[in-house]
C-alpha cells in the first residue's frame, strides 16, 4: 500500500476512500497539499466530486486508475481530492472560479490552481483521449503544465482576474421586501418555463427543482397567481407517474430526457426530503408515503440519522452497472447500490423537518420518533472536540470540516418542525440556539481557504437545496412564527432584502428565498391544539387546517413552550381540549368542537 493510499484510506469520506488505491498521489483537502505545491513550485490539480456521482466514477476508472495518466499528474501537479458534500465552501469557491472557463459546470470538477490556490483553468469531465470534439485529459494535463512552465505570468494574471471578478460579484445592495404583486410576477415568470407537454420546467436534463416548487405552493402564490401554483401540482403529478419515481418510493436525481425518462440513477437525501414536503403540501398521500418509506428504509443509517445518497451504480455479475439494479424486474437476488453513509448536518435538517411534518399530517407517530432519533444523533455526533457543530460524520466519527451557515440554518429549521410535530420544546430550544449562533457569530470560514486567502463564493442561490441565505431566513421565519420574538422576523427580513432584487430578476434560482419573502408579507396563521389525546378528534381535525403552524401539545407542553420564551403558547396551558386559532399572533376565542376548526385561511 503506497503513500497515496495511506493519505485517503483513513479519511471520513467514502468518496475519498474510493480513490485510495489510485496510482495518483492524492492529498486530501488541507494545508499539506498547499505546502507541497509551494515546495515543488507546481500547480494544484483539485478534483472535486462525490461518492454517488456517475461521471466521477467514469473519470476515476478511465484516468485516475490509469498508471500513465497518474504519472503525468504526479510529475507535474500536486493532486487534491475533495468531497464536495463534506466541503461545500471549497466546492462553491472553485465552482464559481470555474465558471470563468466553462459553461458546462458540474462534477467531477477539475480545477488547476496556483500553489496559493487561485484558479487559472478548470473544466469538468474529460475523456482519457480526445473524442467527440472534447480534448483528452492527458492533453489537458500537458497543456496546463506547458502553460505553467512557459507562460506562468499569463496564468497568474488570469487567476488574479478571476479572483477580482468574484470579489466584486459578491457585493449586494439591499432592497425592500418584495410586494405581493412582485412575488406573483416572479411565480408567473417561473410558470412560463413550464413544459406544457410533459410537466416540470425546461428541457433535458430535467430536475425536480423542489426549492422552486415549494415557492409555487405558498399560500400567496395560490391566491395571487393560481395558474403558477397549478404548475407545481402538474410537475409533481408528472414526476410521480414517471421513470424518475422508483418503485420503492424514492426519486432519482434527474431525468436525462424531457419526458422524465432515462433517469440519472443516483438518489439524494436532499431531493427526497424536499419532495416529501412538496407531496405533503400537495395532499399527495401516496407519493408522500413512498418517499418517507425510502428515507426510513433505505437512507436511514445505524444510530438513526440519514445517509447522503444512494449510488447509481452497483455490482451485477461481477461488473459495475449504472442503473441495472433499478431496471431489474426482480431485485431480490441483487446487491443494492451502496449508500453513502455520511451524515451531513444540513441535509439531515431537511429530512428531520420533512419527516416530522409528514408524521403530523399523515398521523404516523413512528415517523416523528425517527426524526427525533436523527436529530439526537446529529446534535450529539456532528460535533468538534470543543463542542461546535461540524459539517458531517461517518460511522459515528465527526469530520473536521466546519459547519456552514446552511448547516446551522437547515438543522435549526428542521428542529423547529420536529418541536411542533412532537410538542417537545427542547427541540425548539436547540434550534433557537443554533440559529442564534448563526446570526450572532456566523459560520467559521473553511480554514484552508482562509489561510490561502481564497475567498469563499457566497451561497446565495437556491438550486437543489436552499442556499445559506435562504436557510437562515427560513429558520428565522420559523422561529418568529413560534413566538420566539420580533428579532427573528427582522433577521429573516434582512436576509431577504439583501437579495430580493436578484431573486425577483432571476426567480427560478431563488425559490426558497421567495418562499420566505411570501411568508414575511403574509400574516401568519397559527393553530395551537391543547389536548391530552394526540390522536383524538380535535387533533385529527387540525391536520386538515391550512396554517403555517399546527402545534398539538398537552397543557404541560404548552406551558413548557411558554416558559422557554415561545410566546405563541402563552396562556394556553390551563386546560385540555381547546384549539386556539391565531392570525398574526392574535388568537380567536378557543373552541372545543372539531367541527368549528376552519380549514381555509
Amino acid at each position: 500500500m503506497g503513500r497515496m493510499t495511506n493519505r485517503l484510506a483513513d479519511t471520513l469520506s467514502p468518496y475519498l476512500r474510493s480513490h485510495a488505491d489510485n496510482p495518483v498521489d492524492w492529498f486530501p483537502w488541507g494545508v499539506d497539499a498547499f505546502a507541497e505545491a509551494q515546495r515543488r513550485d507546481v500547480p494544484l490539480m483539485i478534483s472535486i466530486g462525490y461518492s454517488t456521482c456517475h461521471w466521477c466514477h467514469v473519470m476515476a476508472r478511465e484516468s485516475f486508475s490509469d498508471p500513465e495518466t497518474a504519472a503525468l499528474i504526479n510529475d507535474g501537479f500536486v493532486a487534491v481530492k475533495v468531497d464536495r458534500e463534506e466541503h461545500p465552501d471549497v466546492d462553491g469557491a472553485y465552482m464559481a472560479a470555474a465558471s470563468a472557463f466553462t459553461q458546462n459546470l458540474g462534477w467531477p470538477l477539475t480545477v488547476f490552481a496556483t500553489p496559493q490556490g487561485r484558479t487559472f483553468y478548470a473544466g469538468t469531465y474529460w475523456p482519457p483521449s480526445a473524442t467527440g470534439g472534447m480534448p483528452g485529459f492527458r492533453d489537458v494535463l500537458a497543456a496546463v503544465r506547458e502553460a505553467w512552465t512557459l507562460r506562468r505570468e499569463q496564468a497568474i494574471e488570469s487567476a488574479d482576474a478571476v479572483a477580482d471578478a468574484l470579489a466584486s460579484a459578491a457585493n449586494t445592495t439591499p432592497s425592500p421586501l418584495p410586494s405581493s404583486a412582485g412575488l406573483a410576477a416572479a411565480a408567473a415568470a417561473i410558470a412560463a418555463r413550464e413544459d406544457a407537454t410533459f410537466g416540470g420546467f425546461g428541457g433535458a436534463p430535467k430536475f425536480p427543482v423542489a426549492t422552486t416548487l415549494r415557492f409555487l405552493q405558498s399560500p400567496l402564490v395560490h391566491r395571487e397567481a393560481a395558474d403558477a401554483a397549478a404548475a407545481a401540482t402538474r410537475a409533481l403529478a408528472a414526476m410521480s407517474a414517471s421513470a424518475l419515481h422508483d418503485v420503492d418510493g424514492g426519486f432519482f436525481r434527474y431525468a436525462t430526457q424531457r419526458d422524465w425518462t432515462v433517469p440519472h440513477y443516483e438518489r439524494m437525501l436532499t431531493d427526497n426530503a424536499q419532495l416529501l414536503d412538496v407531496a405533503v403540501a400537495e395532499g399527495d398521500e401516496s407519493t408522500a408515503r413512498g418517499i418517507a418509506s425510502f428515507l426510513l428504509d433505505v437512507l436511514r443509517r445505524e444510530g438513526g440519522a440519514f445517509g447522503a445518497a444512494q449510488d447509481s451504480e452497483s455490482w451485477i455479475d461481477g461488473q459495475r452497472s449504472e442503473g441495472g439494479y433499478y431496471l431489474a424486474a426482480d431485485r431480490s437476488s441483487l446487491e443494492p447500490p451502496a449508500v453513502d453513509g455520511k451524515v451531513i448536518t444540513a441535509w439531515n435538517g431537511l429530512a428531520i423537518g420533512a419527516v416530522a411534518r409528514a408524521s403530523a399530517v399523515l398521523g404516523e407517530p413512528e415517523w416523528s420518533d425517527a426524526a427525533a432519533a436523527a436529530a439526537s444523533f446529529v446534535l450529539s455526533t456532528n460535533r468538534s472536540p470543543d463542542g461546535r457543530l461540524v459539517r458531517a460524520s461517518l460511522d459515528g466519527v465527526a469530520s473536521t470540516a466546519v459547519a456552514t451557515l446552511a448547516d446551522l440554518g437547515l438543522l435549526a429549521e428542521g428542529l423547529f418542525g420536529l418541536a411542533v410535530a412532537t410538542g417537545d420544546v427542547s427541540w425548539a430550544s436547540a434550534g433557537r440556539d443554533l440559529l442564534d449562533e448563526a446570526l450572532d457569530e456566523g459560520a467559521a470560514a473553511d480554514p484552508v481557504l482562509a489561510a490561502q486567502g481564497v475567498a469563499s463564493a457566497p451561497d446565495q442561490t437556491d438550486g437543489d437545496l436552499p442556499s445559506a441565505v435562504s436557510a437562515l431566513a427560513g429558520a428565522a421565519l420559523a422561529a418568529w412564527r413560534l413566538g420566539a420574538g420580533s428579532r427573528y422576523r427582522a433577521a429573516a427580513e434582512e436576509q431577504v432584502q439583501a437579495h430580493a432584487a436578484s431573486a425577483l430578476q432571476h426567480p427560478f434560482g431563488h425559490g426558497s428565498l421567495l418562499a420566505v419573502a411570501a411568508g414575511l408579507i403574509e400574516p401568519p396563521r397559527q393553530l395551537v391544539v391543547v389536548t391530552d389525546d394526540r390522536s383524538g378528534p380535535l387533533a385529527v381535525a387540525s391536520r386538515g387546517v391550512d396554517a403555517d403552524v399546527i402545534a398539538v401539545v398537552t397543557p404541560a407542553q404548552a406551558r413548557a413552550f411558554a416558559d422557554a420564551g415561545f410566546e405563541l403558547f402563552e396562556g394556553k396551558g390551563a386546560a385540555s381540549g381547546l384549539a386556539y386559532d391565531c392570525r398574526a399572533f392574535v388568537c380567536r376565542l378557543p373552541v372545543d368542537d372539531p367541527a368549528e376548526l376552519v380549514g381555509e385561511r
